[in-house]
């Protein structure tokens, strides 16, 4: 199976700038590029922070741009984004039995499951009770194929600590509920707005650039969060039952 990640694009009503770029150009770049190398591909992910400030106007922006791409596609929320106006303009997007943007796939390499770690008006995420029982079930009914977690927020430091003081809460309780999987075999993220990789409690992850602007390698100072210009970028991920690669394609 081979599939595409495209990350925090942070689109802005009326396709205005963000951080002197322009958010819904350089995401419109992203799918020119996607729909010439879509043989073979099954479909797009989309890992969160969709808009910049949840605006239901950003999310007509957004759709507009996505009629555009050639493939199937699936959308996730981040912390900037908002669930009832999400919805107003993508009225089909699956939701759980509690209302949120989680679901799952079932595919002959296993069970892709994607998360909702949004908490709304918070930069940090959350995994509520719910949501962890609704995992929670869906990591039983997974058994014993092997399972693909995607979710905006990082359950973990990654070592910036602007960041590291953003990411998902409530770690510990996070993990119980992967322990009831014995074959989760990657971690795919957002929110990180750089290429990073490496294993969490054995389980391999990645994040990548976001389309718009990206976040400096600062390891010393909590804030500001140190945005930064870099060429947009999406990942190209094949996944069979012995391996899982990730490309980075950076946009020159």
């Amino acid at each position: 199976m081979k599939f595409v990640q495209v990350t925090d694009l942070h689109i802005v009503p009326g396709g205005g700038k963000l951080l002197e770029l322009n958010p819904a150009e350089r995401l419109m770049a992203c799918i020119a590029d996607i729909n010439l190398h879509r043989d073979n591909v099954s479909f797009c992910v989309f890992t969160g922070d969709l808009t910049d400030r949840g605006d239901r106007h950003a999310y007509g922006v957004l759709r507009e741009c996505l009629e555009t791409l050639e493939l199937p596609y699936h959308l996730m929320l981040g912390n900037h984004d908002r669930r009832a106006f999400f919805y107003d303009v993508f009225p089909d997007a699956p939701r759980d039995e509690n209302g949120f943007v989680q679901f799952q796939l079932e595919t002959e390499e296993g069970r892709l499951i994607f998360l909702d770690t949004l908490d709304e008006g918070r930069s940090a995420g959350l995994y509520c009770d719910k949501r962890r029982e609704w995992l929670s079930q869906r990591l039983q009914e997974a058994k014993p194929d092997p399972v693909y977690l995607f979710m905006h927020h990082p359950p973990f430091d990654i070592g910036i600590p602007s960041l590291d003081k953003i990411k998902l809460d409530g770690t510990e309780a996070f993990a119980a509920v992967l322990r009831k999987s014995a074959d989760i075999r990657h971690l795919f993220l957002g929110h990180v707005h750089r290429p990073v990789s490496g294993s969490w409690r054995g389980i391999p992850f990645s994040a990548l650039p976001g389309t718009n602007h990206q976040i400096a390698a600062d390891f010393e100072n909590e804030s500001p969060i140190p945005y930064e210009h870099g060429p947009c970028a999406y990942g190209i991920v094949h996944v069979d039952v012995e391996q899982t690669t990730v490309h980075t394609k950076l946009m020159t």
